[in-house]
Order: C-alpha cells, then structure tokens, then sequence
C-alpha cells in the first residue's frame, strides 16, 4: 500500500488535488483511498472513504468548548490522535493500492505541533509512504516570495520526515493553457515563473539575488545556492484542468521505490 499524504499552505489546492488525483489514478486501475484527516473541512470536492469528521468535528467542538475556529481545529486534530487506530483500520479494509491523505488547510496544525508528525507517521507504518508538496503558482511570483514558500518546504520535510515531492499547482491562472500547451506550456511556465528561476541553472543566483530586496544578501545567496543543491523543481500541475498529473505520478512512483521506512 502507498501512502500519499497531500500537504501545502491553505488555499493551495489540496482537496482538488485530491479528488482529481483519484480519478487519474483509478483510469490508470489502480484502487483509491481517499481519506480526509480534516476535522474542520466544510465541504469537499470528492466523497472520502475514510473521514476523520465521523470521529471528531471541528465546529461541534467548537461550541461545546467555546472555542475560535483555529482553537476548535488545534483541539479537533489533538484529539484526532485517539482515532488513530480506528482511522487506520478504516483504511486498511479498503485495500487500495494508494491511499491519498488531504491534510487539513492550516498547515502549521500538522507540521509544526508534536502530533503531525506522529499522527501521519503511525497511519502509514508498514506502507510505502511519501509527502506531495503544494505551492500555489500565484504566491512566488516574486523570487522573494519563492525564498519563502521554499523555506516553508523544507521545514515541513524536516518536520514530517518523510520523502517530499513539490508540486506548483493552479499554473492554469498563471499561463494561458488555451493558448500553449505540450512542451511549449512547460517553456513558458519556466520563463513566467520565477521559482524556475531560482531552482534551475539557467540563471546565475548572484543576479537573482541583486534584482531583489532582501535582509541579508550573502545569505540570499547561500540559500540560492543550497537550494539548487538539495531540493528538485517543483512539478507544475493544475488539479482543476488536471495537467502534469502523469509526471506527478512518475516522480512519486519514482520516491516511493526507494522509500525505506525510519
């Protein structure tokens, strides 16, 4: 079984990716399990075979306890833990050969508190498990903003400790997919988004890092430069239009061969 837990800031696509990667998956035969592990998610663009609202609600809890939304979600997913096991035989009688995860939209909630970690940890023991990394294309338009969103990758992959594959979706509101497409889409995207930029060699990190304002530039540039030694291009992707989900699915396929559990 292949675990695929699907992660990224809110409002980065992760239900879509969800739902869209399914429906691929299942024409290329293979069966699906499409969990939601988001105890605060109203609605869902796919009908999940596992839900964690059947074992705790985020807004019954948040009337019950007086509690803000972000309280209500911290507290939802601190008791979700109790679950586990519940959750995870749930998944187990599905017997599906990928079992697709949609964490919740805050993203802090899984991976920078003691129980993401363990909560996605102890759901995949003895499967084949791998993290897809969302980032919304419109966010690092700017290479600032790619620094950022880059960083926040990195700290979630140290966080959850396990293998991670970065994803750019909703590059269909960036570049005119009526307009290119094959691999005069993938040439434009490159040249339109600045996160190629950083991340390929194409261009030399010193004139990036001149062409920006930022706090520290020989830092800028050390990081430029770690950043192209230790993280590969995101996959641009559009869960809506579904485009790059067969190279998606290469490259996890390709993490998921060599995954060694820790």
């Amino acid at each position: 079984m292949n675990v695929l837990f699907v992660a990224g800031p809110a409002g980065s696509g992760k239900s879509m990716l969800t739902s869209t990667l399914a429906l691929w998956l299942e024409r290329l035969e293979y069966d699906v399990c499409k969990v939601n592990l988001d105890p605060a998610a109203e609605l869902l663009p796919y009908v999940p075979d596992v839900d964690a609202r059947k074992y705790v609600n985020a807004r019954e809890l948040m009337i019950k306890r007086g509690l803000g939304p972000n309280g209500a979600l911290l507290a939802s997913m601190d008791e979700l833990l109790n679950y586990v096991v519940d959750i995870k035989t749930e998944i187990e009688e599905v017997s599906a050969d990928y079992v697709l995860v949609d964490l919740p939209g805050q993203l802090e909630v899984v991976a920078f508190r003691p129980l993401g970690p363990r909560l996605l940890h102890e759901l995949s023991e003895g499967s084949k498990a791998a993290v897809v990394f969302l980032i919304d294309s419109r966010l690092v338009s700017r290479i600032y903003s790619a620094y950022s969103l880059l960083l926040l990758a990195l700290s979630t992959m140290y966080r959850l400790a396990l293998p991670t594959v970065l994803a750019l979706n909703k590059i269909d509101l960036v570049v005119n997919i009526s307009e290119y497409s094959g691999e005069k889409l993938y040439r434009k995207i490159y040249e339109t988004i600045p996160i190629y930029k950083l991340l390929l060699e194409e261009s030399e990190c010193p004139s990036l890092v001149s062409g920006e304002t930022f706090l520290d530039t020989s830092i800028s540039l050390q990081l430029c430069q770690f950043f192209r030694q230790f993280i590969k291009a995101p996959i641009p992707i559009s869960a809506r239009e579904a485009i790059g989900l067969d190279d998606l699915i290469a490259e996890l396929e390709n993490v998921l061969s060599t995954y060694k559990e820790g």
